[in-house]
């Protein structure tokens, strides 16, 4: 049976974890030599698809994926952080700490943004392509060096929602278990979320499970920035990030990848999105900011540090709240 002392320890210890996994993840990232654990989440997926998608009913059993996907990772997350709670209380702190530095993805998108930056810089526009198509769904073989740049700027700012901010707040809020719930809608909508032929029923479950869950938080994210563009120096123009995030927030077809890439756009006063092409088809898209100025590879490296000031300021103000609610619930409401 729980008492008030082991709430009061559970509690103090999630504050601890959770902030020792976001300075785990600035100082390891995520080293290819080590098994990320969400590539579990991931062959789960696959092979749900390869049992499910061949049946003609693909919503439904575009349905029956999301809810195994998403029950085989509640009950794992669950029994490893309680476990691990119950054997050790110190067991449980590191268990959780290494679980919320999993679930968090800031050096590594800063990582894998900077390749592209570092091949168009020293090496060629076909190295910058080979780079930047690896964390983007789109075609990569015939951008011009322009749109490779663009295609970073690009993913740093709508990552900053998926895989930074969003991801901090469902932790902070539901620890290790609901970061990776999280995760796993994430990556169910990257893996089956597509509007093509073969997924637009099979995923289409997946797909409005993460517009859902990624609402508030992209518009928290998008906020974040605006702040942060206000923070970050005479790169930065805040009053622009604010007027583009107003105007172009919902030039996308998903209702929340607009809003961090418009405050990134009016940020950096430039020109981002338009159409692309996906699986050889192109797909028409509305464009997002002005061309104030010419797109350049340093605003790879200034998309990353406005990323960076966001994750800040919301892992501060998470544990702030955190604090205040621990405050409260244990010292200033009468027992």
């Amino acid at each position: 049976m729980f008492t008030e002392n082991m709430f009061k320890t559970i509690f103090e210890f999630h504050i601890i974890a959770f902030a020792l996994g976001f300075f785990l993840d600035l100082l390891i990232g995520d080293p290819h030599w080590l098994y990320h654990p969400v590539r579990l989440i991931g062959l789960l997926i696959s092979v749900l698809e390869k049992i499910f998608l061949k049946n003609k009913k693909k919503f439904f059993w575009g349905i029956m994926t999301v809810i195994i996907v998403l029950l085989s990772t509640f009950v794992l997350t669950g029994i490893l952080i309680a476990g691990t709670y119950f054997i050790n209380r110190y067991l449980g702190l590191v268990t959780e700490a290494i679980m919320t530095y999993f679930i968090l993805a800031t050096k590594s998108l800063k990582y894998e943004s900077m390749k592209v930056y570092r091949a168009l810089k020293d090496g060629s526009l076909e190295d910058g392509r080979k780079a930047v198509s690896m964390i983007v769904g789109r075609d990569t073989k015939n951008l011009c060096e322009e749109g490779v740049i663009k295609a970073a700027v690009e993913t740093v700012a709508e990552n900053t929602s998926d895989g930074v901010i969003a991801p901090m707040i469902f932790t902070a809020i539901g620890g290790p278990v609901l970061g990776f719930l999280y995760k796993a809608v994430n990556t169910m909508d990257s893996m089956i979320g597509y509007k093509n032929d073969k997924y637009i029923h099979f995923g289409r479950a997946a797909a409005k499970l993460d517009d859902f869950v990624n609402f508030l938080p992209s518009r928290i994210s998008a906020v974040l920035m605006i702040a942060a563009s206000a923070l970050g120096g005479r790169d930065f123009d805040a009053k622009n990030a604010h007027k583009i995030f107003k105007r172009d927030r919902f030039n996308h077809a998903s209702p929340n990848s607009a809003q961090t890439e418009s405050v990134c756009a009016g940020a950096l006063g430039v020109k981002l999105a338009g159409d692309a092409s996906y699986f050889g088809k192109i797909v028409k898209k509305p464009f997002i900011g002005d061309d104030t100025r010419s797109i350049e590879k340093d605003d790879i490296k200034r998309a990353c540090r406005l990323m960076y000031i966001t994750a800040f300021e919301c892992m501060f103000i998470c544990i702030a709240v955190l604090a205040e609610i621990y405050l409260v619930a244990f010292f200033l409401l009468p027992n």
